[in-house]
């Protein structure tokens, strides 16, 4: 049994138009294949060049372990050379990734190599962020504490995209009071006997090449897998639809302290007990 996933559309490029009728007011995911060909950043952006102009710079690094009541929001598992890290990257599998780097404070002179692309939605322009992963590593299936809409620039290699929307939510095992759904569902190679209301989610998938860009709606879950070592680069525009902009003011301003303070509170009892309720709400909701 595989999940219920259809392919992602796909366009060769595509007009500012024809993206706000056909994807962005039905709020539909879309990957546009050949947009940035007139970007140096399409020639020169791999991760040599990473090397390259970025070696020096110490990177925070990521790996699949789970969730620790310790943890600090968004705080590294390990810190490194990029020149190291992209030397490991390319010489074996490894865990480790980098997300939300943000390159206008880290590598200024790489906002030289792109454009902000007009698709009739205001970006955000302090916020290009870079993601980098090994061949095999993931992130978790999460959404955006923002609920953004997401363009996902992708370069070097292949990269796999799993993506839910926010109806989604009953059959994810979703962790309350959290972006995430539990960490123990592999959603490359899901176990249904473990897992049963999987069965029952409808999403989208495709496979992301070099050069493409990948647009994922407000509030879209999304599971990143790397096939190959390789970056993203993630440009945003904030959530338009008005329950979707309040969820993410709730998510930034009281859902997130409110977690925090239950970690000090409750420590990892607080952790156990949102996992086990992922498992009694899902179960309950198939019931």
């Amino acid at each position: 049994m595989k999940l219920n996933l259809q392919n992602i559309p796909r366009v060769k490029t595509i007009t500012k138009e024809d993206f706000i009728k056909h994807y962005f007011k039905p709020q539909k995911p879309v990957v546009i294949e050949r947009f940035i060909e007139d970007w140096p950043a399409f020639s020169k952006w791999n991760l040599d060049y990473m090397k390259s102009i970025a070696g020096d710079k110490i990177v925070p690094l990521y790996d699949d372990r789970p969730v620790d009541y310790k943890d600090g929001f968004n705080e590294p598992h390990a810190k490194m050379k990029m020149s190291d890290y992209v030397n490991l990257l390319k010489s074996k599998p490894t865990k480790f990734r980098i997300f939300l780097w943000n390159i206008l404070k880290e590598v200024p002179q790489l906002q030289n190599d792109f454009s902000y692309p007009d698709f009739g939605l205001k970006l955000m322009k302090g916020l290009p962020m870079l993601f980098f992963g090994g061949k095999e590593s993931h992130t978790f299936m999460h959404y955006d504490i923002d609920l953004a809409n997401i363009f996902h620039f992708h370069f070097e290699g292949k990269k796999q995209c799993i993506l839910f929307d926010q109806k989604q939510n009953k059959y994810l095992y979703k962790i309350p009071h959290s972006l995430i759904v539990r960490e123990d569902i592999d959603f490359s190679n899901p176990d249904f006997n473990t897992w049963p209301a999987l069965q029952y989610a409808k999403g989208w998938t495709c496979e992301l090449n070099h050069g493409e860009v990948l647009y994922m709606p407000e509030g879209y879950w999304h599971y990143m897998k790397y096939l190959t070592p390789g970056f993203s680069m993630s440009l945003r525009a904030i959530a338009r639809n008005p329950k979707n902009f309040g969820k993410a003011v709730y998510n930034l301003l009281i859902m997130r302290n409110f977690d925090n303070v239950m970690r000090k509170i409750k420590g990892q009892k607080w952790i156990d007990w949102k996992n086990r309720q992922a498992i009694l709400k899902t179960n309950k909701s198939i019931n």
